[in-house]
């Protein structure tokens, strides 16, 4: 039985790619607890399963063995279109490269969630507009994509992700093509608008810059989580990482010039 507050429970979980000799074991008996209230993050090498577990937890793989249960639900118990029925009602998805539809305003990729679930046009952009003014974004609510720098994307990004009150966002390396100042004012935000008691964030990162934003950081490695970091009250990882010493502004980062890690 998962215990109240538990966004994600996994035990043993695995995933297995391929028959015989050609098998590749992506999961290797995933054992994890995701709180509600908290942010947690995946972190390891390129090829440690970090993107697969995201897509297992999400719904977008099935588990080869092993239990899961995603907020209240088992999505291997689930019918096709159950699983994304649940998952637009309940997950918000912040894309790496943002994933916005150029021919689109901000404000109407904000509300593409919305209108995928029914709302009219009208008033999923009207929600889309107010979602915006709050992240510091409604003088850009009529901007297409290519009219905005990285940062402005990510905040489209992030108010699409949270337009229909999702309970589990998740994250794929939303940092990691930003410069450090602007990377940081993300988090700030993320931190901010995202984490709420009723809602679990989940983030895949290489990015250790923004280790110190986390609640639970579970370290991966070869399909296998190798340790778990909790972090104190005071604001420090167990493990003696320090929070970052210099606060950065959220006032419009500029975030045109790009850094770039593999994924």
């Amino acid at each position: 039985m998962v215990a109240d507050g538990i966004a994600v429970f996994s035990r043993d979980v695995t995933k297995v790619f391929g028959r015989g000799d050609t098998q590749v074991h992506a999961l290797r008996g995933i054992d994890l607890e995701i709180r509600l209230g908290e942010l947690t993050m995946l972190v390891g090498p390129s090829g440690s399963g970090k993107t697969t577990l995201l897509s297992v937890i999400t719904g977008l793989l099935d588990a080869t063995s092993g239990e899961l249960v995603v907020l209240g639900e088992r999505p291997t118990a689930l019918s096709p279109e159950e699983l994304i029925l649940f998952r637009r009602e309940n997950l918000g998805f912040v894309f790496q490269q943002y994933n916005l539809i150029p021919a689109l305003t901000a404000a109407e990729n904000v509300a593409v969630p919305l209108l995928a679930g029914g709302v009219k046009r009208q008033q999923a952009v009207a929600r889309g507009k107010e979602l915006l003014a709050t992240l510091g974004m409604a003088h850009r609510a009529h901007a297409l994509p290519s009219e905005l720098s990285g940062g402005e994307q990510q905040r489209v990004a992030l108010a699409r992700a949270l337009v229909h009150e999702p309970r589990l966002i998740v994250c794929d390396e939303p940092t990691s093509a930003l410069d450090g100042r602007t990377g940081h004012a993300v988090m700030e935000l993320l931190s901010a608008t995202a984490v709420r008691p009723d809602r679990a964030v989940i983030i895949v990162t290489h990015d250790a810059r923004i280790f110190d934003f986390a609640d639970q950081i579970a370290h991966m490695d070869d399909g296998r989580i190798v340790s778990l970091e909790e972090n104190r009250k005071n604001g420090a990882l167990t493990n003696g990482l320090v929070a970052a010493s210099e606060t950065w502004s959220l006032a419009e980062p500029d975030a045109r010039s790009y850094t770039t890690t593999g994924d």
